[in-house]
């Protein structure tokens, strides 16, 4: 029988769960060394790395080599990855405020990938803009996003959040679906920064291609969110 079958087990790593979720620990506080935490448990210590071990599992907690195992900031939006929305709703819906920093709008020549993405020939020019995201004035998306700039031009991005919004709003289409992909990555030496992530912290970056209900692309996006503020998950289901 291995340690994580013992009740005892199951019985302090249940109360140390609740402290952390209750905010005995408070969000991005390093926990005690692991003698101490065993003695506050009154488990040993062997023990208590078992828990620690379960706890960075479930991502409440995380450690980092040489430095110690801090408490990991609650999500502020948990979803399904199948759920399409903007991250205009996303904050929303977590009861946030969202905002936005702009950080650059440009018009460029397509690149391969944008023929690709945009699937015709006759893509003439890109609209890219690159944005901070906010919830509450806390920055916790970049957002890179490209459009034909003869659907979309690039001036009018500047002047609303929801870029979803923004094309209803100027082609009276609605994106329905999108192709995504996501990846996790380390530390990017610029959008980290901005994100005020701290040098060990992971990003989540979601490659989107998102349609209208005709099957016609009309924006691709990158976002780079903080691993913190999102979670995402996916329901399987036996074909």
């Amino acid at each position: 029988m291995g340690i994580e079958d013992n009740s005892e087990f199951m019985q302090a790593l249940s109360k140390v769960r609740h402290d952390i979720e209750r905010g005995v620990y408070l969000p991005n506080e390093k926990l005690q060394p692991l003698y101490e935490f065993a003695k506050i448990y009154q488990t040993s210590q062997e023990m208590m790395r078992a828990i620690v071990d379960q706890l960075v599992e479930e991502r409440l907690v995380t450690r980092r080599l040489g430095v110690g195992v801090f408490v990991n900031p609650k999500p502020i939006y948990s979803s399904g990855i199948e759920e399409l929305g903007s991250v205009s709703e996303m904050i929303k819906k977590a009861g946030k405020v969202p905002g936005t920093q702009f950080v650059a709008a440009e018009i460029v020549e397509p690149t391969k990938s944008d023929y690709n993405n945009f699937n015709y020939s006759d893509l003439k020019l890109i609209a890219r803009v690159e944005r901070v995201r906010t919830a509450d004035g806390e920055p916790v998306v970049y957002c890179i996003d490209k459009v034909d700039n003869d659907v979309v031009p690039v001036g009018h991005i500047h002047r609303q959040d929801s870029i979803f919004n923004l094309i209803h709003t100027i082609t009276g289409k609605q994106i329905e679906y999108a192709h995504a992909y996501v990846e996790p990555i380390g530390y990017h030496d610029k959008i980290s920064q901005i994100l005020n992530c701290s040098p060990d912290q992971s990003l989540l970056l979601l490659r989107q291609m998102h349609y209208t209900k005709d099957d016609e692309p009309i924006l691709y996006s990158e976002n780079y969110f903080r691993s913190d503020a999102f979670q995402f998950h996916v329901v399987r289901k036996r074909m």
